[in-house]
């Protein structure tokens, strides 16, 4: 999964969001990391949509303009426990990995 992707999905995990307030939370989330632009995030609004993940939530007018809030859908929810299982398993190896020490390796440090 592309991180945008997965950072759209986390956004939306735990309250449905408007654009602007999507963009705060992925930065939020990444750590000020990744500052998604507005044509990024529309576009992956877009697909998202058509893919079932996200719905829109609602659709209304504040001081003249328009604003849609977005949600995420059960195929969403699905989605993204499944990558969270994904990346837990990977850390879960990189870490089995990395505490196992080996005389060799030992040797090449030093």
């Amino acid at each position: 999964m592309q991180e945008p992707t997965l950072l759209l999905l986390t956004a939306l995990a735990d309250a449905p969001r408007h654009g602007y307030a999507l963009i705060e939370e992925i930065a939020t989330i990444s750590q000020d990391r990744v500052r998604m632009r507005t044509g990024t995030l529309y576009s992956a609004l877009d697909r998202l949509l058509q893919q079932g993940r996200i719905r829109i939530e609602r659709d209304e007018v504040i001081d003249g303009r328009a604003r849609r809030t977005y949600a995420l859908a059960d195929a969403g929810r699905a989605t993204l426990a499944a990558e969270a299982d994904r990346l837990r398993a990977m850390v879960a190896e990189a870490d089995r990995r990395l505490s196992v020490i080996r005389p060799m390796t030992r040797g090449a440090l030093a």
